[in-house]
């Protein structure tokens, strides 16, 4: 999951006309960290017996389900321009990390995929920087440098003796085609709504995945269990989960609901602990310690967005 940034204005002031919906954020702000960390159980569950392609397609294809309505109601805002870079940024926010991190998810627990998947708001200032010419800052400077630290922290780790510096990689990758792929909807998708341009990409990320999934498919039967986890990895974590977000940044704004992504390595590592029995070491606490803090540090002062 990623975040695409909205430049409407702040419908703050909307939402303290209606002081009696107010108790509702903080609920669902805490409800899409649990749906976004649960994302990693789910692929921790289903991975193994889909492996990563086959999960991909699966869980494209069921969000794609729940987006598609809104992608049909504005389809006269979109024009034969918009498909190229749907498919590409299409790629880079859904096909290519989904894939990287259920291929983590085979190796590792699910909590490593979660704490990496952190870096998507520090690769994200990073791109903008390298690529589009935009103010990096001492603060996020110290913040990438920090974040990395904990990203060489977390590759170094070993759980239950299984070395997790390639989950941590991938998750790391994954996030920088997260980073890639939000810049890219900026300058490139600004003239659409933020929930049509996810439905267009998660469209054109589902066909793009659809050849590499039949080729792997998997040979042996899936257990239901593992059909479940895909189903609420598509359903739930994807459609459902975008939904929630764009509905949340039409009433706090994007700043505000962004804020959610720091729940998802503590519900990613905590929903593992509490339900796969896979218990954080510390080298997973302490590279998250230094990617949330990076993360916050970014995100703090005047030239955070």
């Amino acid at each position: 999951m990623t975040l695409l940034e909205s430049d409407a204005p702040d419908p703050a002031p909307l939402a303290a006309a209606k002081p009696a919906r107010d108790w509702a954020t903080p609920l669902e702000l805490l409800a899409l960290g649990a749906i976004w960390g649960g994302s990693f159980l789910c692929m921790r569950v289903a991975a193994p017996e889909f492996g990563p392609l086959a999960l991909v397609e699966v869980r494209l294809l069921l969000g794609t389900v729940i987006l598609l309505p809104f992608l049909w109601r504005a389809r006269a805002r979109i024009t034969r321009a918009h498909w190229p870079r749907f498919a590409l940024i299409g790629a880079l926010n859904s096909a290519i990390p989904f894939a990287l991190f259920a291929w983590g998810a085979q190796r590792a627990p699910a909590g490593i995929g979660a704490i990496a998947n952190s870096m998507t708001v520090l690769f994200a200032a990073l791109v903008a920087f390298v690529g589009f010419g935009e103010r990096i800052g001492t603060r996020r400077a110290i913040a990438l440098i920090t974040g990395f630290i904990g990203v060489v922290i977390l590759a170094s780790g070993r759980t239950a003796g299984a070395n997790v510096t390639g989950a941590a990689l991938a998750g790391t990758a994954a996030s920088l085609c997260y980073g890639m792929a939000v810049n890219l909807t900026r300058h490139w998708l600004a003239d659409l709504p933020p929930v049509v341009a996810v439905a267009g990409t998660l469209t054109c990320g589902t066909l793009i995945a659809l050849p590499l999934a039949i080729f792997a498919w998997p040979s042996a039967p899936v257990t239901t269990a593992s059909w479940l986890a895909a189903g609420v990895l598509g359903i739930v974590c994807t459609g459902v989960a975008y939904v929630l977000f764009f509905r949340l940044i039409q009433r706090i704004g994007a700043p505000r609901a962004t804020t959610s992504t720091y729940l998802v390595p503590i519900f990613g590592v905590a929903w593992a602990w509490l339900l796969l029995g896979e218990r954080p070491t510390w080298t997973m606490v302490a590279s998250a310690a230094l990617i949330l803090g990076s993360v916050i540090l970014s995100q703090r002062g005047p030239a955070a967005r």
